[in-house]
């Protein structure tokens, strides 16, 4: 949700609710849920936007400020301003808060309709002559034996996409893999899994499709697994091929930052870790959602509390003074999200310089697998994270012994993920918060069906975060 006023981060999650007059809770009950939430949301945001345009102005950049003026009054105090505006003002917070609403309402809308794939049925093409020929392969070979799983990207001009969806599809059915392939007219971005066998005659057909006839064998980032790490196999045609919310007509991989190779990165972070050199003015930002991070990152490194790349625009757009002339050196797992994510930073010419990891956390760790980068590599597969060296750097929710393997909360109608050790699993402790808890005991004496829903966990979490560098 875009705004030109800086929200005022004292107030954020001020509860002002109870200021709501009774004609106003009763709309909102005609409401979902969802939509409950979504205009409390911007009742706050709308208050916290208010009472920070009546603030003194003299007072110094990132300092609290010193009094509020407001109805012709000086308030001291920030109760004291929160509670004149609730109940002096509650007719103009109630107008703009509506106004609010129906702005997010349209954001979304946008959003979900650019994340949605494209339905629109595929021309007949003739893709025999890029389906590789298999007759030397017994199906034995292509379905039992070591397997493993392959994650890339290729950004280049699709014409229709919609053709290499068909290719992709048919390639992966006759190859036995499974995984998720996105194509858009950006590009193509998969994970898939399968054997080995399966995966070098991919990558090969790849590698001879004229389109992508530019990657490299190094461009194939590769993991222990196989064709169980996913529930099956779905390509379909996005408008992005990694959902940043931000049309790629307007913010394109043609501008993203300077590609470092893990070897120009790792003595970069040497500079951060140390403090030496350009360390001083650099800041390490690492692009993943905070569930990523949360298990594995690198040392001295600033990792948003985001859920989604796509927040990741607006956390850079309420966060601008953090990247004002700094060096950033930003990485994600493959390398993909650092593409967008650096060409988004770069286009508010607010940074001296940004670099972003070539080939992401995966090709740094064959590079250095000891090296700054600690803890599990989460990746978006049923293994949940893949070792790097050993370290466990998060914690059991409920009783904060070390712990960093994820399962699924055991509430099923929610779909977060939760760091439970074997001891609390055992005790029954395996929600991802109480409320999930409390719902998972009611389901089980329930035989009504059940939604897929948010808790607390999101509720509680700023949508956007505001940081600062420690």
């Amino acid at each position: 949700m875009a705004s030109d006023d800086k929200p005022c981060t004292e107030f954020i999650d001020l509860e002002v609710d109870n200021c709501t007059p009774h004609g106003v809770k009763q709309q909102k009950t005609q409401l979902s849920a969802t939509l409950r939430k979504y205009h409390a949301f911007c009742r706050r945001r709308t208050f916290a936007t208010y009472v920070a345009s009546k603030r003194d102005g003299c007072h110094e950049e990132g300092s609290t400020p010193s009094s509020w003026h407001c109805c012709g009054q000086t308030f001291k105090e920030p109760s004291s301003i929160h509670k004149h505006v609730a109940r002096t003002h509650e007719a103009d917070i109630q107008e703009l808060t509506e106004s609010t609403f129906e702005h997010l309402l349209r954001q979304l809308e946008k959003e979900a309709e650019l994340q949605q794939p494209s339905t629109r049925k595929a021309e007949p093409v003739d893709i025999s002559a890029w389906i590789p020929d298999t007759s030397h392969i017994t199906d034995d070979q292509l379905q039992k034996g070591p397997g493993e799983v392959l994650l890339y990207y290729c950004y280049c001009q699709v014409e229709d996409p919609h053709v290499i969806c068909a290719w992709q599809k048919a390639l992966c059915e006759k190859l036995h893999l499974t995984g998720k392939v996105r194509v858009a007219t950006e590009g193509v971005n998969g994970t898939v899994g399968g054997t080995k066998m399966a995966t070098d005659v991919y990558i090969a057909a790849m590698r001879s499709h004229p389109l992508f006839k530019t990657m490299g064998h190094e461009d194939f980032k590769t993991s222990d697994g196989g064709a169980e790490c996913f529930s099956g196999l779905r390509v379909g045609v996005y408008k992005e091929i990694v959902p940043m919310g931000v049309d790629p007509d307007v913010i394109s991989y043609r501008l993203a930052g300077i590609h470092l190779e893990p070897e120009e990165f790792h003595k970069e972070v040497e500079a951060v870790v140390s403090g030496g050199g350009s360390g001083g003015d650099t800041i390490l930002l690492d692009c993943r959602n905070f569930y990523e991070s949360k298990i594995g990152q690198f040392s001295r490194c600033l990792a948003p509390n985001i859920r989604k790349f796509s927040y990741f625009p607006d956390y850079v757009d309420q966060n601008l003074e953090l990247f004002r002339d700094k060096r950033v050196l930003m990485y994600c797992t493959g390398g993909i999200r650092c593409e967008r994510g650096s060409a988004y930073l770069r286009s508010k010419d607010v940074c001296k310089e940004v670099y972003q990891l070539k080939g992401g956390i995966h090709k740094y760790l064959e590079h250095f697998p000891e090296g700054f980068y600690r803890g599990k590599l989460f990746v978006f597969d049923e293994r949940y994270a893949i070792p790097s060296d050993g370290d466990v750097i998060s914690d059991c929710r409920y009783c904060g012994s070390p712990w960093d393997q994820y399962q699924l909360c055991s509430t099923h109608f929610c779909c977060q993920l939760v760091l439970s050790c074997p001891v609390c699993r055992q005790d029954g402790r395996s929600a991802c918060c109480p409320t999930c808890q409390t719902k998972g005991q009611e389901q089980e004496s329930s035989t009504a069906p059940q939604q897929k829903e948010e808790c607390e966990c999101t509720d509680g979490r700023p949508r956007i975060p505001q940081d600062e560098l420690r």
